[in-house]
């Protein structure tokens, strides 16, 4: 009998800590779920705003200009003729030559070779016709700040952020507010920007506008 008293005695012990351990063990995981739904919802601030909108322009890549050495002939796309040939000449990277068999003969400088081989991610290949085709970057866009955040849903919002172009010596050479760009008459200097990629790279901060949409705990430019 005295063997049943102290067995009913030890489950009268356990059974309150066992109630009191699940009890316990509830009362974490609320507050866990309770801390995991107000982290989902809280509004997104300019500082975890930040470091995604810089990706996303460091992601965009360069701002670049194409053109080509040996004799252009006038029948393709990218003619010797155009005004961005002619901005090079005057920037003494190439020297164009007479009309010869239907093509301008375009050389580049010694200037300009050592303009273009200071540019990293310059890149020369030679076309199928004896041309040498030419790629450069110019510029490249910068994260400045982000001007506002805006909740557009509780896992969704719109950023208005500031970005400035940063240019190397080439940019210098196509910034349309720049004395060479600015030599050429109106139309000339519209096709320089709408073609050949000038612009204003020594220009005041631009603002621009993305939406972005949570992921659980990160926060991504949206996919619609």
């Amino acid at each position: 009998m005295f063997e049943a008293e102290v067995e009913m005695e030890r489950r009268s012990t356990i059974l309150p800590l066992m109630l009191m351990m699940c009890l316990a063990a509830a009362l974490v995981g609320l507050v866990a779920y309770v801390i995991l739904q107000v982290r989902e919802r809280t509004p997104l601030t300019a500082d975890q705003a930040s470091p995604v909108v810089g990706a996303v322009l460091q992601g965009h890549g360069p701002a670049t200009i194409h053109f080509r050495t040996g004799l252009v002939k006038a029948v393709t796309d990218d003619k010797a003729s155009e005004p961005n040939y002619r901005l090079l000449e005057k920037a003494g990277i190439v020297k164009l030559g007479k009309a010869e068999r239907g093509g301008t003969r375009v050389t580049l400088t010694p200037a300009g070779e050592r303009l273009l081989a200071s540019v990293p991610g310059f890149k020369k290949s030679q076309d199928a016709d004896g041309t040498f085709s030419y790629q450069a970057p110019v510029a490249k866009k910068e994260f400045v700040s982000v001007a506002s955040v805006e909740m557009s849903g509780v896992n969704t919002a719109n950023v208005a952020y500031n970005w400035k172009w940063v240019s190397n010596p080439l940019g210098d050479v196509f910034d349309a507010g720049g004395s060479l760009v600015k030599s050429f008459n109106l139309w000339e200097r519209q096709t320089l920007i709408n073609k050949y990629g000038a612009d204003f790279y020594h220009g005041d901060p631009t603002r621009s506008t993305i939406a972005l949409e949570r992921n659980g705990k990160e926060w991504k430019i949206a996919t619609q």
